[in-house]
This record gives C-alpha cells, sequence and structure tokens, in this order.
C-alpha cells in the first residue's frame, strides 16, 4: 500500500521531457533578460567617446576605451567618500531592520499575544494606505530633526510591512507551538526563547529579511535627494543619480582645479554613467551567491507547509 501511494505521488510530480525542455527554455530566456542588460552596460562603458557619438550605443564596440574608469579613478576620493556612506548605511540598517523586522513577526506569530489582532492591522494597514511624502518629510526634518544626517538614509527604511509579514508567516508555520511551550515551563523568558531557540532555527527569514533589506539600501538614492544637500553624505547611487541629472556636480568638488569646461572636455559622459553603475552593481552581485540558498528556503518554507 505504502509502495502504491509512492508511486502515485510520484506520478503527479513527475515532468515530461518535453514540459521539461520548455521550462529550461523559459529559464534560459530570463536568465539572459537579466544578465545581459547588465554586459551591454559594461560594454558601453568600455566604449570610446568618439564610437558612441558617431555609431550609438553598441553591444560590440567599434572602438575599445578605458577612458571612463581612468576618469573615475581620477575622482576616487569622491567615490571612495560616497562609496563609505553606502557601506555604513546598507550595513547599519541591514543589522537594525532584521533584528526589529524579525521580533516584530515572531511577536505576531504567537496567538496567545493579547495585542495579536490589533497590531496585526497595525502593521497591515501602511501596506495599502500611507500618510504621503508631504508629511513623511515634514516629521523626518521638522519633528525628528534628520536633515543632512545620516539617520535620514536608515530610519524612513528600516522595518517594511511586507517583510514583518513573511516573518511572522514563517514563524507561524514553522516554530511549533510546543517547543515554545516547554521552554516556558522550563523557565525560559521570552527574550531567551527567541536568541537561543528561535534564531537557530530560522536562518533562511533572517537571510531573506536582510537580503530585502540589503538591496534596498544599496540601491536606495531617493532618501538622498529628499533629506541630504550636504556632498559629504551622498551615497554611491545618489552620485550616480547626480552625474546623470547633471555632470556640474564633479565640476563643484574637482579634485585637480579644473574648471567646468575642461571637465567637459575631460570627462567621457556617456561612458562614465554606465562605468558608475557597473561599480554600484557588482559588490551587491557578489554578495547575492551567499545567501540565496537561504534566500529561496525563507521564500517558500512558509508556503509549502501551508
Amino acid at each position: 500500500m505504502k509502495k502504491e501511494i509512492e508511486e502515485s505521488v510520484s506520478k503527479l510530480n513527475r515532468i515530461s521531457k518535453k514540459t521539461n525542455f520548455v521550462f529550461n527554455i523559459v529559464f534560459i530566456i530570463l536568465s539572459l533578460m537579466c544578465i545581459l542588460p547588465v554586459v551591454f552596460v559594461f560594454m558601453i562603458s568600455i566604449t570610446s567617446e568618439s564610437s558612441l557619438a558617431k555609431y550609438g550605443y553598441q553591444f560590440i564596440p567599434k572602438e575599445f576605451s578605458a577612458a571612463s574608469y581612468i576618469f573615475l579613478w581620477g575622482e576616487i576620493q569622491t567615490i571612495i567618500k560616497a562609496l563609505g556612506i553606502s557601506v555604513l548605511v546598507t550595513l547599519a540598517g541591514t543589522v537594525m531592520g532584521v533584528i526589529l523586522t524579525t521580533a516584530m513577526g515572531y511577536v505576531l506569530s504567537r496567538s496567545n499575544y493579547k495585542l495579536n489582532g490589533f497590531l496585526t492591522y497595525v502593521v497591515f494597514i501602511p501596506m495599502i494606505f500611507n500618510g504621503g511624502m508631504i508629511s513623511s518629510y515634514v516629521i523626518n526634518t521638522n519633528l525628528l530633526g534628520l536633515k543632512d544626517s545620516v539617520w535620514a538614509l536608515i530610519l524612513p527604511l528600516l522595518v517594511s510591512s511586507f517583510n514583518v509579514i513573511i516573518c511572522k508567516t514563517f514563524f507561524k508555520t514553522t516554530i511549533p507551538d510546543s517547543i515554545i511551550e516547554s521552554a516556558k515551563i522550563d523557565g525560559a523568558s521570552q527574550l531567551n526563547i527567541f536568541t537561543r531557540i528561535v534564531v537557530p532555527i530560522s536562518k533562511p527569514v533572517f537571510a531573506t529579511i536582510g537580503l530585502f533589506l540589503c538591496f534596498g539600501y544599496w540601491n536606495d538614492w531617493f532618501q538622498s535627494s529628499l533629506y541630504i544637500s550636504n556632498a559629504d553624505l551622498y551615497s554611491l547611487q545618489a552620485l550616480l543619480n547626480n552625474i546623470q541629472k547633471n555632470i556640474e556636480y564633479l565640476a563643484n568638488n574637482p579634485g585637480a582645479g579644473l574648471s567646468l569646461q575642461q571637465y567637459r572636455n575631460l570627462m567621457p559622459q556617456e561612458g562614465v554613467r554606465m562605468a558608475i553603475a557597473i561599480v554600484i552593481i557588482l559588490p551587491i552581485a557578489c554578495a547575492y551567491p551567499f545567501f540565496q540558498k537561504y534566500f529561496i528556503s525563507g521564500l517558500t518554507i512558509g508556503a509549502v507547509k501551508g
């Protein structure tokens, strides 16, 4: 009987060769859609400015040039300063965000918590409605005094309702109530239960939330445009955005005492934009493979059990 059930389950899960072939083709196409734009941007960054002006964007350049990266190397102080801000904001925001988000998700996952229903609505409603950008700006600048502060880049993105719901679902479907009750009987406090029991068996959701936050902080430039006017606090993404909008940004921070016109003559405008995009992509692309295993588990384990 058991063998027959296993065979029937195996038949249901079996994929035909044709279907498997179609799936492979689809995944290959999707992979190329993700990879080719990055390769294309890199090829533009190593194309000479004269070739871009004459032939436009081409996947295989007519004339190669490292002028964009050489120019960026000449602005290494500005870039390193912006890179330092991005790394600081990403690390601090990710660590604090993971702690707060998982703690909130764990509390809401406990059915015996008296305020569970009320706080669930408090977390869920901002996913649909919010106070708007103007009210957020007034609170963050006038009330909290975050203008021209690193905290203005960290606090607004610290906790997301979507991430809290993911944590709640994960903890509710993965952490049995019997384990929590046994720990309570042994005299463990809620903090000890969370740190010594829940955290060690919840690596997938921690990695998933950490990856979401890491991507969000690393790619964010909008907070800088809202709250930062001090050039020393610009992140790497804000620097790229400023270069894309107005090349005068580099002229306002000259490292060699050059005039604006000299910067315009020396700067390979299109190539520099693409080169900085590559510089921004590489660190986060290198970090993703280390989180991939836990990332996939964190997204699917709750759905599989539910």
